[in-house]
């Protein structure tokens, strides 16, 4: 019962988890921000991505081009201004056991180097379920109020937050720039009084205590918020123009000696011993506390290990969420759907009678593939003792933090006599092609490829989405109408949709004329576009936008990565072996790219769209630093910091870190013992020089 360890998933098993991951994640998104009907708390969303991002991490090749493993949160809803972080609201990498605590701290250890018995502290807090918000304050003056959002940019709720009690509008003896980070949320008592006014009143009833936090302070009218009860622990900080203190657990205090609400069941830890004694006894308490939490952070205290350690894409290396258990329920099942995705792939989705499962209302579970419907793995071998599912089961519910709602058992005491065996199509339900399964693939594909409008509504939807084009006014309803209509078939369709579209939108119902120009307008600014997102857009298989990013890097500009992967071929020759030299650039991925590139209808399609567009070069994180933009490989001991560290803080100042000396290698840092490396730099005259040399040049001397 429960998930597959990541450890024994095979291929196809976890191919077949990724996309559903990716769709369920997409769906999550879609369901909070446009239906205003969510299904999943943010610490859930944010736990999926711990999943997908392991699987990943075992296998790389199959990391899909709309990977949530790179997301944080959700795109800003349209209805608030929108904010640009001056620092990124990350998420937190997750634990469910306490040997991925202990493990998270060995990791620290390594990281900087640090032997087991040498002290290092951690704080400890309660993570409140809530709604993650930042409070800027300039001169003692709260200036702007956003949400988390993507993490890059979110909503501007400042006027609502200047309605929530906890929150100051006046500091005294603040820095100059101070940004607050911490939590909305709503008590117990508070939310049931909110839904039953708002049952008396005929209005809908929020599913859980963070729904109804996110909801109050997403009104459009301050008023609304003015009047349901919403808290705020302040528990992190963003840019400030003098720093709080030098420790985690000292800039807390700070923080609530400037008037903020702080979380009193925070505490300071000596290792992984303490940290989990905390647990439990936050666990303990959990019940009574009188408001909704899903886990406890360790954060590693010293502010400048903390800056040590620095971050990932996503999360800092110097946190951990360690979440709380999961939760069972049953409930019957109603219908199996097949949807068909972007590369064709049939994913089967369980429809389910409403459910509440650990406070969340839960209505639909994946099914991964026939197979697991079927009752076996893709070896033959039976799960769940063999039962196969049927429409009319009766069906026990796992939700995890880490796992996507999914069916663990069966009841067959209640099966309806009835019941028949589930036949999974071997048409496409959306095109009538075949669908096929080949073989060693556990997913069963649509053969349409672009007839299928499924597969060509996806690859529009993914191009619109927030960390590809994210053009303002387009998204995934209006591209799939549009497409319905016969307005839009590729992406470069929509950069002349003015011109051919333009009057006849303007008479469509629901289309002002202001929103008509607002949506022209911004399809206008993104023809500037830089060239990672582009790139993102696209939509090939197994190019995410971390790989993006690399590669974007690593070519400067639309013309060299065109030229590179057009004159790749697969397996062969020097730009083939200059494509998988880029760090995370593999050769599935590779070579997905330049098959793509090969294709005939598919170049010519990005050839059209790249005809609309100015493409930015990606401006490199530090542009001023001596090695920017040069290849570095690192070689023998590493005495001064670990090798971790070094590799981190050369992409920091903008070099990129490879594992093997070449001709197009620029700088050899040589440490104690270095072997072949350095005699291989030394045959081709490339600059070679000693850790201090290298320290240096960390210090930007």
């Amino acid at each position: 019962m429960g998930r597959t360890a990541v450890e024994e998933l095979d291929e196809a098993e976890a191919k077949t988890e990724l996309a559903e991951l990716a769709r369920q994640l997409d769906r999550a998104n879609r369901a909070y921000h446009a239906e205003d009907s969510p299904e999943i708390s943010d610490a859930d969303y944010d736990a999926l991505k711990r999943r997908n991002a392991a699987i990943e991490a075992r296998f790389p090749f199959l990391k899909r081009a709309d990977s949530p493993s790179e997301q944080v949160g959700a795109a800003p809803s349209e209805g608030f201004g929108k904010v640009r972080h001056a620092r990124p609201m990350l998420s937190l990498d997750n634990a469910f056991e306490a040997d991925e605590v202990r493990e998270f701290d060995k990791r620290i250890r390594r990281y900087l180097g640090l032997m087991p018995d040498e002290p290092l502290r951690y704080t400890a807090e309660p993570k409140i379920d809530g709604l993650s918000l930042s409070l800027r304050y300039e001169s003692g003056r709260l200036a702007v109020a956003a949400t988390r959002g993507d993490g890059a940019e979110g909503e501007d709720v400042t006027r609502n937050a200047l309605m929530v009690a906890d929150i100051p509008d006046r500091l005294s003896g603040a820095p100059e720039v101070l940004e607050v980070r911490g939590e909305v949320y709503m008590s117990h008592v508070a939310f049931a009084e909110l839904n039953a006014r708002q049952e008396a009143a005929g209005r809908r009833l929020f599913a859980n205590p963070r729904n109804a936090a996110a909801g109050s302070l997403r009104q459009l009218d301050p008023e609304v918020t003015r009047e349901r009860p919403v808290g705020f622990f302040a528990y992190a900080w963003g840019t400030v123009s003098a720093a709080l203190a030098e420790t985690q657990m000292k800039a807390i205090e700070r923080l609530a000696e400037l008037g903020f609400r702080t979380n009193p069941l925070a505490r300071l830890c000596d290792g992984p011993d303490e940290m989990l004694a905390h647990y439990g006894e936050i666990e303990a308490q959990r019940a009574t506390l009188g408001y909704d939490i899903d886990g406890v952070v360790y954060k590693v205290d010293d502010l400048t290990l903390q800056s040590r350690l620095g971050y990932r894409s996503t999360t800092p290396r110097w946190a951990l969420a360690h979440k709380f258990p999961a939760e069972l329920a049953w409930t019957q099942l109603l219908a199996i759907d097949i949807q068909v995705g972007r590369t064709g792939a049939l994913s089967p989705v369980a429809r389910l009678k409403p459910v509440t499962v650990g406070g969340v209302v839960v209505q639909n579970a994946t099914l991964h593939n026939e197979d697991y419907i079927a009752g076996r793995d893709s070896s033959g071998n039976p799960i769940r003792d063999g039962k196969d599912i049927r429409v009319g089961d009766w069906v026990q519910i796992y939700r995890a933090g880490d796992v996507i709602p999914k069916i663990s058992d069966v009841d067959l005491t209640r099966r309806p006599v009835d019941s028949q065996p589930f036949s999974f199509p071997e048409a496409c339900p959306e095109c009538g092609s075949q669908a096929i399964r080949e073989a060693g693939d556990s997913v069963r594909r649509c053969t349409g490829g672009l007839i299928c409008p499924a597969q060509a509504v996806e690859r529009l939807r993914h191009f619109v989405s927030r960390a590809a084009f994210d053009i303002e006014g387009l998204g995934a309803k209006q591209v799939e109408q549009f497409y319905r209509d016969g307005w839009i078939a590729e992406p470069a369709d929509i950069f002349t949709l003015g011109a051919r579209y333009g009057d006849d939108l303007r008479q469509r119902q629901g289309w002002a004329k202001k929103s008509v120009q607002n949506l022209l307008a911004s399809i206008e600014r993104r023809r500037t576009i830089p060239l990672n997102r582009l790139i993102f857009s696209l939509g090939i298989r197994h190019v995410g936008e971390s790989a993006s990013m690399v590669l974007a890097r690593r070519y400067g500009t639309w013309e060299a990565f065109e030229q590179a992967v057009t004159q790749a071929q697969v397996g062969e020759g020097p730009e083939w072996a200059d494509l998988i030299d880029a760090d995370g650039v593999g050769p599935v991925l590779a070579a997905s790219l330049v098959t793509t590139f090969a294709q005939d209808e598919e170049r010519a399609s990005i050839d059209r769209l790249v005809k609309q567009l100015t493409v930015e070069e990606v401006a490199r994180p530090a542009a001023a630093s001596a090695i920017s933009g040069k290849s570095i490989v690192f070689t023998g001991t590493l005495e001064q910091m670990t090798r971790a560290e070094a590799k981190a803080r050369a992409e920091a100042l903008g070099a990129r870190v490879v594992g093997s000396v070449s001709a197009k290698t620029d700088l050899v840092v040589a440490g104690p013992g270095a072997g072949s490396k350095a005699k291989k730099a030394a045959e081709l005259g490339i600059e070679t020089i000693d850790e201090d040399g290298w320290m240096a040049l960390a210090r930007g001397e």
